[in-house]
């Protein structure tokens, strides 16, 4: 135990400037949920008033879980597993961390495929190569079905390896010091351009015009899953992001500032996607194709389109990387405080057992395994279920009967006010709890 923790200690003397530490953690809330996940269940769940419950959701159980998170990370000075066992000297805790562990090395696995897809067609469509067919659904199986799956793979794994290796001010704040700010002047351009389009009015008001008689109880619970899921809680990376924070730092404030991020970069989303669907005659609703298949249908029809859509899928690529890098880190932090190796040495070697489960999550989205399945699912879609609905459920509620009723410091920590502490407690230990089971009984089909 003196052991690993000598080795923690010197892992923790990496710290983000104050500016740096937002930037990245906002980089590693906005990812592909909100590019690719949020625009679609949007659109199947009615639009605006869906929105708005998720904005509302966001604030009642993202906030105060996120502020949980960060708190624990920034208490216990550790990687997702050591934090909680510094806080409370038990070994059982340090066990019940490493699933926060596993489900961000697990989700890395499939996320990785899916960003590999992005750039794909961001270089496909800024050459103009994306568009010489009418059929884009068999465009996306070909693609799928072919090797470049994995060719991409391997460039995201390398790049995300990269910028991990260089260290968190070095690497991981220098990263997302020049995207973050870049992807938010994508998302502008793009949104100007997308609100001119003929017919983008439609579009528009569908997002952000509430028609309540759309909503069901289902679509209730799935803003409840998208607003949890939407701020990175839950898989351990901003506990490891918030054990890099300077003690000066206002975890409150700064928790405020990821969440605004995360729901400006939702709206942008959806006044360049709404805009563009409407204006084309394409279904809202069209599910997980939205992006791959129904968007470059349109892209292909507008003026510029090879240009807009590239710089679309630049965006999605800029996304997924910030939310990749953040999701290695977690386990690195980890093995470096495990096994006591250089950060270099231990992004490599998770980077590669990474690949080696990534492999056959890209060839089971469409190559060759595409045919083997259990249960109704198939290698890819398994990864995605396991962690989504059960990991990361499962890590929001080990954090919140931490925060809640385990570390009896975590106010202090969190630096709040009375009558702030009593709401977040109240928050943490009697509805954060019941709205995350909720969650997780709804995505895994209980209810």
């Amino acid at each position: 135990m003196g052991h690993s923790k000598k080795q923690h200690k010197g892992s923790a003397g990496e710290r983000f400037s104050s500016a740096g530490f937002i930037l990245a953690a906002i980089g590693s809330a906005v990812g592909l949920g909100n590019m690719w996940k949020f625009p679609y269940i949007t659109g199947q769940n009615g639009g605006a008033a869906f929105f708005l419950i998720f904005l509302a959701f966001l604030a009642i159980i993202g906030l105060p879980v996120l502020l949980a998170e960060l708190t624990i990370g920034r208490g216990g000075r550790g990687d997702a597993a050591a934090s909680f066992r510094n806080l409370s000297n038990r070994p059982f805790w340090h066990s019940i961390g490493l699933l926060l562990v596993l489900g961000s090395f697990f989700i890395l696995t499939f996320y990785s495929v899916v960003a590999g897809w992005t750039i794909h067609y961001a270089v496909q469509s800024l050459g103009g190569g994306l568009y010489r067919s009418a059929d884009y659904g068999a465009v996306f199986e070909r693609f799928t079905g072919g090797a470049m799956p994995v060719v991409w793979l391997v460039v995201v794994l390398a790049g995300t390896c990269w910028i991990v290796m260089r260290g968190v001010s070095g690497g991981i704040e220098k990263f997302n010091n020049v995207v973050i700010p870049g992807l938010f002047i994508l998302l502008l351009l793009l949104m100007g351009y997308a609100l001119t389009l003929p017919g983008a009015g439609a579009g528009i008001r569908f997002f952000l015009k509430p028609e309540f008689s759309e909503l069901t109880v289902q679509s209730v619970l799935m803003a409840l899953g998208q607003a949890f899921f939407s701020l990175s809680v839950g898989s351990g990376a901003m506990m490891t992001y918030g054990s890099y924070t300077d003690q000066r730092q206002s975890l409150g404030g700064a928790a405020i500032a990821i969440g605004s991020g995360n729901a400006l970069y939702a709206l942008m989303a959806g006044l360049i996607i709404f805009p563009t669907t409407f204006s084309f005659g394409i279904e809202p609703a069209s599910g997980p194709g939205l992006v791959f298949i129904a968007l470059p249908a349109a892209f292909s029809s507008m003026p510029f389109g090879s240009l807009f859509g590239g710089l679309f899928f630049v965006l999605l690529a800029i996304a997924a990387l910030t939310s990749a890098v953040s999701l290695l880190e977690v386990p690195v932090a980890y093995a470096m405080n495990r096994w006591g190796r250089t950060r270099g040495k231990t992004a490599v070697a998770v980077t590669a057992a990474c690949f080696a489960v990534a492999l056959p999550c890209a060839l089971s989205a469409g190559g060759v395994w595409s045919g083997v399945k259990a249960g109704g699912r198939t290698i890819f879609e398994w990864v995605d279920f396991i962690t989504s609905n059960i990991m990361l459920p499962a890590g929001g509620l080990i954090i919140t009967v931490f925060a809640g009723y385990v570390w009896d410091q975590a106010g202090k920590e969190a630096g709040l006010t009375a009558v702030w502490y009593r709401l977040w407690i109240v928050t943490l230990r009697y509805i954060a709890p019941v709205l995350i089971l909720l969650i997780f009984l709804y995505s895994t089909g209980i209810i």
